[in-house]
C-alpha cells in the first residue's frame, strides 16, 4: 500500500529501553573496564639500565639546586629578579633566544634518538617512568611482590592491610612533596625556601610546592601507565618518526609460534611447538601491561624488561635468547645479523637529524662564546622631548638600562656619535654591581642648527673598562622643525 502522495512509507523502528533489550540480545559496552596492572619484579641488563637511570637522573635533579657557585646557587631561574644563573652563566630575559635553541635542540634530538632506536627517552630517562619505577619500588618493599600485592587488595580489609597502605601512602607523599620542594628549589633560592616552608611563610612557594608534589603523587603513584598510553602526546606521533629500520623491542613469531607449555625435557619440535612456552612472564613484567608478542604497539615504552624475562625463561629452558629482542622490523624479517642491521642505521633520515642538530648545537655554542658579557638596552625619554639649553645647545634625554653579565663588579664608559658635534652631556661613568642591571639617564647635545629637522641616527657606545668588551646600540636623535 502507498499514501496518497505516492510516496513509500517509512519504516519505523521503535527505541528499546536498554532493560528491556537485555533480554533479547547482548550489549556490548562502548568502554573497557580498566584493570590495575601490577607489575612483576625482573632482574637482567635492561633492569639495571633502569636503575642506573633512575640513580643518575634523581642525583642530578635532588642534589643541583643546592650546589654553590660563588655566593649563589649554582642552578637558579630566578623569575622575580628576571635572571637565569647557570654555572657561571647570567642570562637576562633579552636571552630568550638560547632557550628557544635549547627546546630546538631537544626536540630534534628526541628525533633523531628515536628514529634510531624508538622510545629509549620513555624507557629510561623520563620523569613520568623513573618516578613510577620509585614508587613502584616502595610499594614492592612494604605490601610485597606481584602475587602479595593482588592477595592484598583483593582481601578484606585487616590490620595489616590497613597499616602497610597508610605505610604506603605516607612514603610516597614523603617523595612526592620532596620532589616539588625540590622542583620549586630551581626558582627560588633552595635555603630561602626550606627556611620559609619551616615558618609557613610564602603562599605562593607553598602553593606551588603542594602542587607539584600533588602532581607527582597522583602521576607516578595511581595514573601510572595511563600517563604514557592517553595523555602523553609522543605516543600519538612516534609513529611519524619511526620505520622499519628503527630498533625495537619485537618478538620473532617464526622462531615462538606456535606457542604452548611443555615439559623442557620433551622435544617441542617435534610437536610441532616454537620455543614460545606461553609463561605470559613478558607481560607480567611490562609496565604497560600489553602483550608484545602481538607485535609492535604504540603502548610499549621500549623498557626492554620483556627481554630480561624472556631471557630468563630461554635461560632456564636452554633455549637460545633473542625470542625478544630490540631488533628491526627488517632485521627480523630478513634474518639479518647485528652488524647488518647497525649499518641501516646511517640511512637518510638520521643523517639529516643528525646535520641539524650538530649544526645547532655548533652555532649555540659559538653564540655563547662571543656573547657580550654585559648587555644594553636603550629608551627615549618619552616626557622630554627635544629641547634647547644653555649654551645653544639642543638636547634629546635617553634611558639606558645597563645589564651586567658577570659575577664581578664592572665599570662602563658612555660615548656617543653619529652626528656633528655630538656630545654626552650628563655621567659617562657608571659602576654595576656584580649580576645586576641599571637605569642610567642619558643626555645628548648637539650645537643648535648643525644638523637638518627630523630624526637622525645616532650610536651609543657603552665600554667595559675591566674587560675592554664593548657594545653599540643605535637610537634617534630627533631635531624639531
Amino acid at each position: 500500500m502507498k499514501p496518497a502522495d505516492g510516496q513509500p512509507r517509512k519504516k519505523i523502528i521503535p527505541i528499546v529501553p536498554a532493560a528491556q533489550e537485555s533480554s533479547q540480545g547482548e550489549i556490548i559496552s562502548l568502554y573497557e573496564a580498566q584493570k590495575k596492572i601490577y607489575p612483576r619484579s625482573i632482574s637482567g641488563l635492561f633492569a639495571r639500565w633502569r636503575w642506573a637511570m633512575v640513580w643518575l637522573t634523581q642525583l642530578v635533579f635532588y642534589g643541583l639546586p643546592w650546589l654553590q657557585w660563588g655566593e649563589r646557587q649554582m642552578v637558579l631561574f630566578d623569575l622575580g629578579a628576571r635572571r637565569f644563573y647557570i654555572f657561571g652563566l647570567v642570562l637576562y630575559p633579552q636571552d630568550f633566544i638560547y632557550l628557544t635553541g635549547l627546546l630546538i635542540i631537544s626536540a630534534l634530538s628526541l628525533f633523531l634518538f628515536t628514529a634510531v632506536a624508538g622510545r629509549l627517552w620513555c624507557g629510561f630517562a623520563c620523569p613520568q617512568t623513573v618516578y613510577t619505577e620509585i614508587f613502584m619500588w616502595i610499594e614492592h618493599k612494604i605490601e610485597g611482590d606481584r602475587s602479595a600485592r593482588m592477595r592484598l587488595d583483593n582481601g578484606p580489609w585487616t590490620f595489616e592491610k590497613v597499616w602497610k597502605k597508610t605505610v604506603k601512602q605516607a612514603a610516597w607523599i614523603a617523595v612526592a612533596f620532596w620532589t616539588g620542594f625540590t622542583f620549586v628549589g630551581y626558582f627560588v633560592p633552595i635555603r630561602e625556601l626550606g627556611a620559609e616552608l619551616m615558618q609557613f611563610q610564602g603562599s605562593w612557594q607553598i602553593f606551588w610546592v603542594v602542587f607539584y608534589g600533588f602532581a607527582t603523587y597522583g602521576n607516578a603513584g595511581f595514573m601510572r601507565e595511563q600517563v604514557c598510553k592517553y595523555m602523553c602526546p609522543y605516543a600519538r606521533f612516534q609513529s611519524a618518526m619511526f620505520d622499519k629500520d628503527t630498533m625495537v623491542v619485537t618478538y620473532d613469531p617464526e622462531r615462538g609460534e606456535p606457542r604452548g607449555p611443555r615439559n623442557k625435557t620433551i622435544d617441542y619440535k617435534a610437536k610441532g611447538l616454537g620455543d614460545c612456552i606461553d609463561c605470559t612472564l613478558c607481560v607480567q613484567v611490562c609496565p604497560t601491561g600489553i602483550d608484545i608478542r602481538n607485535g609492535l604497539q604504540y603502548e610499549c615504552i621500549g623498557c626492554g624488561l620483556c627481554v630480561d624475562a624472556c631471557n630468563t625463561v630461554m635461560d632456564k629452558m636452554k633455549y637460545p635468547r633473542g625470542l625478544i629482542r630490540f631488533s628491526t622490523q627488517n632485521g627480523v624479517a630478513n634474518h639479518w645479523t647485528q652488524s647488518q642491521m647497525i649499518r641501516r642505521v646511517f640511512r637518510p633520515r638520521v643523517l639529516l637529524y643528525t646535520g641539524v642538530l650538530v649544526l645547532l648545537c655548533v652555532a649555540m655554542l659559538a653564540s655563547l662564546v662571543v656573547r657580550a658579557p654585559f648587555k644594553v638596552d636603550i629608551v627615549r625619554d618619552r616626557a622630554a622631548l627635544s629641547r634647547i639649553v644653555a649654551g645653544g645647545k639642543l638636547e634629546n634625554v635617553y634611558r639606558l638600562q645597563i645589564m651586567n653579565a658577570t659575577e664581578k663588579p664592572q665599570n662602563y664608559t658612555i660615548a656617543a656619535r653619529g652626528l656633528s658635534g655630538l656630545e654626552v652631556a650628563s655621567e659617562t661613568q657608571v659602576q654595576i654591581d656584580a649580576a645586576e642591571s641599571r637605569w642610567v639617564s642619558v643626555r645628548l647635545h648637539i650645537p643648535y642648527g648643525s644638523a637638518a629637522p627630523g630624526s637622525h641616527t645616532v650610536y651609543f657606545d657603552i665600554r667595559a673598562e675591566n674587560t675592554g668588551n664593548q657594545v653599540s646600540e643605535k637610537s634617534a636623535f630627533l631635531v624639531p622643525r
